[in-house]
């Protein structure tokens, strides 16, 4: 939602909305400036996080007013969340991928998600064009290349829900979300 406000101010410049908006965005932040607020840690999943760090990217690409000075501004909310997706980058099951959950307590932990890694892959590729850091357009390119290896999107780009690592990600749920089409792309 904030992400449309965000894209609202853009093409009006009605700014409205500007203050709650960024009053959000800054409740989001987490303690350690990255989209996981205590009021959320334990129940947050990857792509939770990354519809923030969207939001937040949008902002700083379209120039929205920026938080207060003594608040995280929105180039370094968005990289310290793909710095997160970074790390829980999950080499041992299904050669890849971010499961759909953070935490192992939650359900969903043991699903591989086509929206946490279109996240991901969303926010990387658009970081690389942001910033011209190349680091960032490997990782875009790393994530979109193992959904692809692992059949989440297809030849034909159908792409669908994700995969149990159970499963090694060998059955995949072929329901199709739009929201998973529309986080591989920017």
């Amino acid at each position: 939602m904030f992400g449309t406000i965000i894209d609202y101010y853009t093409l009006t410049q009605d700014a409205t909305y500007n203050d709650i908006t960024i009053q959000a965005i800054v409740h989001q932040v987490g303690k350690f400036n990255d989209f996981m607020p205590e009021n959320q840690t334990r129940s947050e999943g990857n792509d939770d996080q990354g519809f923030w760090a969207m939001a937040a990217m949008s902002a700083a690409e379209n120039n929205f007013p920026n938080p207060p000075k003594d608040k995280p501004q929105y180039l370094a909310l968005v990289q310290a969340v793909v710095n997160q997706y970074i790390q829980r980058w999950d080499t041992a099951n299904c050669g890849g991928g971010l499961r759909w959950q953070i935490s192992p307590f939650n359900n969903g932990f043991q699903y591989k998600n086509t929206i946490s890694n279109g996240c991901f892959f969303n926010l990387a590729a658009r970081l690389a064009r942001y910033t011209g850091n190349q680091t960032y357009a490997n990782w875009a390119t790393k994530v979109f290349e193992w959904e692809e290896s692992v059949g989440l999107i297809t030849p034909s780009y159908d792409i669908y829900d994700g995969a149990s690592v159970e499963s090694q990600c060998k059955g995949i749920d072929k329901i199709q979300w739009s929201y998973n089409a529309g986080s591989e792309c920017f």
